[in-house]
């Protein structure tokens, strides 16, 4: 198997750099000054990043608010920006989450678009430590699948998905969807993600004049459009209490064990649940990862 995100140059130059940030600020919506310093620029003073800013913002590419009472500067496109970008190989397979053009949007959106990157560089910082394969864009954020003809919902959108490449012992390709947790929505809807997410999973869609979510044996599921193997999914929780958290993440393994389509999920897919704390602290690929059915032993992301 292959990923299928695009790869940008290795930085050389202002430009290319440029570039990088440019596209970086439009897949994420939203980037703090420190956040883009990490992703592309981490073996350099952290002021050298403003080189890259300062002229795109110049250009009229990008514009800038203060988050908060740290005053955390944060980045996103102007419309130009947007337009520049538009056709940009790279973006191509990004999320369907509409742009950031205002303060006000920026405020409003930053606490759970910025606890996404939080977790993102976990996976970033210990990829680049063990000599795997994740790069900046391997994180794409808001990634909607329609389902239209399966009753309830008509689409799940994951607030991300990611792919990632181990190359030690051997070369493995993964991919996950990711939902970023934050305690802002009660425990049982956030259970119920888990039965979109099975139902993407067992989705085949019917040709017009058809009804039903039983198709031809032969026809190609859903998800087989965008992935070769179905990703596995990944809760990352924080927000409350290690006592709360833990909770929340019994509910999640008790939709599981309850609900005959997510069961079905689960012995097919991968599925657990870690706190974001444990994870940037420890590292994605340590024992912090709740498994979402079976035995609670605490294991490795790609060990679910």
């Amino acid at each position: 198997m292959t990923t299928t995100t695009a790869t940008i140059p290795t930085p050389g130059t202002g430009e290319t750099l440029s570039h990088r940030a440019l596209a970086l600020i439009a897949q994420h919506r939203l980037l703090t000054t420190t956040a883009l310093h990490r992703m592309l620029t981490p073996d350099t003073p952290a002021r050298k990043i403003h080189n890259v800013l300062v002229p795109l913002r110049e250009k009229g590419l990008i514009t800038h608010t203060f988050l908060g009472r740290q005053r955390l500067q944060a980045h996103f496109l102007t419309p130009t920006g947007t337009q520049t970008v538009a056709t940009w190989p790279e973006l191509r397979a990004r999320g369907n989450a509409s742009a950031i053009h205002s303060p006000d949007s920026a405020a409003l959106l930053a606490p759970h678009i910025l606890t996404g990157v939080r977790a993102h560089l976990a996976f970033l910082t210990e990829a680049r430590a063990r000599g795997d394969e994740y790069e900046p864009l391997d994180w794409m954020p808001e990634v909607t699948h329609r389902l239209p003809d399966t009753g309830g919902e008509d689409r799940l959108t994951a607030d991300a998905v990611l792919h990632y490449t181990t190359t030690r012992p051997r070369r493995i390709h993964y991919r996950a969807f990711v939902e970023i947790d934050r305690s802002t929505m009660s425990s049982e809807r956030l259970a119920r993600k888990l039965i979109s997410y099975a139902r993407f999973h067992d989705y085949t869609p019917q040709p017009v004049g058809r009804r039903g979510t039983v198709g031809d044996p032969a026809a190609l599921l859903a998800w087989q459009r965008f992935y070769p193997r179905f990703p596995r999914v990944l809760f990352i929780l924080t927000g409350d209490s290690p006592t709360t958290l833990a909770n929340r993440i019994a509910d999640l393994r008790a939709m599981t064990a309850d609900h005959p389509l997510v069961t079905r999920l689960a012995a097919r897919v991968p599925l657990g649940a870690a706190i974001l704390e444990d994870i940037e602290k420890a590292g994605p690929q340590a024992a912090v990862w709740t498994p979402l059915t079976g035995s609670t032993e605490s294991r490795s992301w790609i060990d679910l």
